[in-house]
């Protein structure tokens, strides 16, 4: 069971990385659709989305069926591939290329990690989650101070805590498996779901750090 929801995990994440990243690359050269989303305020509307969408499929993973569980997988890789067109229209593809390679290959490795350690990582969840409140806190006092140097820096943190993340996750999913209660599709769904936002934010960080821009 262990290794069906962690094959199913990962293949889930992979689908809901290809929704988004095609919608992102389609809706950036869709010049009406990038003034809409970025010009109004339907960008905030989106992020809300998201959020209400992770919170929804993380609270209801026990209850709700597989079915209601794939669609929410998918239409939040969709609603996040509108707000994630803006690093199409930001960086170079031969970049945004690179630099998802260059994420892959660290996510794996910390993937790994967390598969063969023998370390219990349980509590390092705590911990991380603590230094990510931290410093989603310095990202907003840095919309006001506007300083690049500081931005770089709490992006470097925030790769840091989410190669961090990779590795609990992974291990968490093996021990998912152990709960007979939760549907495995659920179950696998919900993982894909960690896994996807770890992998997109060691991407989005380290492209705002090493991406080449177009101007």
């Amino acid at each position: 069971m262990e290794n069906k929801i962690m094959s199913q995990s990962f293949i889930w994440m992979f689908v809901g990385l290809l929704v988004t990243f095609l919608t992102g690359f389609a809706v950036a050269h869709n010049e009406v659709m990038i003034v809409n989303i970025f010009k109004n305020s339907i960008y905030w509307v989106l992020c809300i989305v998201e959020l209400v969408l992770v919170i929804f499929l993380s609270a209801k993973v026990r209850t709700m069926g597989k079915n209601t569980a794939r669609i929410s997988f998918l239409l939040y890789s969709f609603v996040s591939g509108l707000t994630f067109s803006s690093v199409f229209v930001i960086y170079k593809l031969t970049s945004i290329l690179y630099v998802f390679l260059l994420a892959a290959i660290i996510f794996l490795i910390f993937g790994l990690i967390g598969y063969f350690t023998k370390l219990d990582l349980t509590k390092i969840g705590t911990y991380l989650m603590m230094a990510l409140f931290a410093v989603i806190i310095c990202f907003i006092i840095n919309i006001f101070v506007g300083s690049e140097t500081f931005d770089m820096v709490t992006s470097i943190i925030c790769i840091l805590i989410f190669i961090g993340f990779t590795a609990y996750d992974v291990q968490k999913i093996k021990n998912l498996a152990l709960e007979d209660d939760v549907p495995e599709e659920n179950l696998a769904i919900v993982s894909a779901l960690n896994l996807y936002l770890d992998y997109i934010n060691i991407f989005l960080h380290l492209l705002s750090i090493i991406g080449n821009s177009k101007d």
